[in-house]
């Protein structure tokens, strides 16, 4: 008899998988930086580019592994993406120039794209009822692997900014044993279905979500989402050492504390505010967290701040876990990687999109061609971008009230 799954698998495997990430982000701009050398906006501006690049590979692949999983279940894709993943951080920690980092970031897109099969793997285990809050776990993850991951990264950026990418390999080969010899399949024979080219490829998986109206218009909620969070990643080591000078150090503290924020937020809080709330009452009220918190961000004069701004702005992280549990609940049990393939590929447009966007924002304003200087213009752009994705998501709730509405009226005149 197999152990049975468990949604603290999938939990561990994902806090280690973050936790690997979070190494190398306080590093990572300064590493580019000084194998391009240049600038700070060329730094910026090339930064973007390979997250950029990152996203598309995520773009491209994450359907795929997705409806492979559907097929022949998550376990074997989660591992083989974690072990490709692990040897990864080891080529990018000994390139020798930029042509094999970006090589590496190729391929960190690739196995980054495991995700859809993660939390495919989240809707395997949990009662419809449950989702949203059992999604919160992804968020609370993240939020773990970031208390802890950039601040080691920033203390071992004071030694060599090579030493974060060893560290996290050796992690991820680590979470690949774990997952090797603990991790159990959640997905029942009798929930596979056979592998199709069609739905495996990004136009196709994108293409199938028209079946579902409701998850198609809560789907470009979630890209646009995830188009404005995009300029923490892509600019948060950039403006806070231009703002604040704040070194890898200080950038590694602020991460965990994001972290610990995060976990609280999605890890726990959002198992109380949803059930009181609802799914659509809770991801408004995250929406219009998040755009006050993008303006205060771009708005902060000093460091302290920010850690303020990032205790009650963290409370926006309500919205993506309740959002994926309305899409998740629209769907049957043989379609859940597929479509959170399907949302994996929307991220990672946002992630194609956003960073070059973000840092192009900062890199103008802060430059010597500015009209005026303005460091946190990729911050109130993000704000505006999620007032379009609250309306969006508004309008989608409306509409599809009216056709429940509509569907009831029917069955009485019938």
């Amino acid at each position: 008899m197999g152990r049975q799954p468990a949604l603290g698998f999938i939990f561990i495997t994902l806090v280690l998988d973050i936790l690997g990430i979070g190494l190398i982000v306080p590093i990572l701009p300064k590493l580019i930086e000084n194998m391009q050398g240049g600038t700070l906006s060329e730094g910026a501006l090339t930064y973007g580019f390979l997250a950029a690049l990152y996203a598309f590979m995520q773009f491209l692949c994450a359907p795929l592994l997705g409806s492979l999983s559907d097929r022949f279940g998550r376990r074997p894709v989660i591992l083989l993406s974690l072990l490709g993943g692990g040897l990864d951080y080891f080529l990018l920690a000994f390139a020798p120039d930029l042509t094999w980092f970006v090589i590496g970031r190729i391929i960190a897109g690739v196995t980054g794209a495991n995700f859809a099969a993660a939390t495919a793997y989240i809707a395997d285990v949990s009662p419809p009822e449950k989702r949203a809050a059992n999604f919160g776990l992804v968020g609370a993850a993240f939020g773990m692997g970031f208390v802890i991951g950039p601040a080691i990264g920033g203390w071992l950026g004071h030694y060599s900014f090579r030493l974060p990418f060893i560290v996290a390999g050796c992690l991820t080969l680590l979470n690949w044993l774990y997952g090797l010899f603990v991790l159990p399949e959640s997905l029942k024979p009798e929930n596979r279905r056979v592998f199709s080219w069609k739905r495996s490829n990004t136009v196709g998986a994108l293409l199938a979500l028209r079946h579902y109206p409701m998850v198609l218009g809560l789907s470009w909620t979630f890209f646009l989402i995830n188009l404005a969070h995009q300029v923490f990643p892509a600019t948060w080591v950039l403006y806070t050492g231009y703002r604040f000078d704040w070194g890898p150090s200080q950038v590694g503290m602020s991460l965990a504390f994001v972290g610990v924020m995060a976990a609280i937020v999605q890890g726990g809080l959002t198992r109380k505010v949803v059930p009181k709330l609802g799914e659509k009452r809770t991801a408004l009220l995250g929406l219009t967290i998040s755009i006050f918190s993008y303006i205060a961000y771009g708005l902060a004069s000093q460091g302290w701040m920010v850690y303020a701004i990032i205790v009650w702005g963290s409370l926006g992280g309500l919205a993506t876990p309740a959002i994926q549990g309305i899409v998740s609940q629209q769907v049957g049990a043989d379609e859940q990687g597929g479509v959170q393939g399907s949302l994996t590929s929307l991220s990672s447009v946002a992630g194609i999109l956003g960073p070059p966007l973000a840092t192009g924002l900062f890199a103008y304003f802060v430059g010597s061609q500015a009209p005026f200087l303005l460091p946190g213009a990729a911050f109130f752009c993000a704000a505006l971008i999620v007032v379009i994705a609250m309306l969006l998501m508004k309008r989608v709730f409306v509409l599809s009230r009216k056709s429940i509405m509509a569907g009831d009226c029917h069955l009485l005149k019938s």
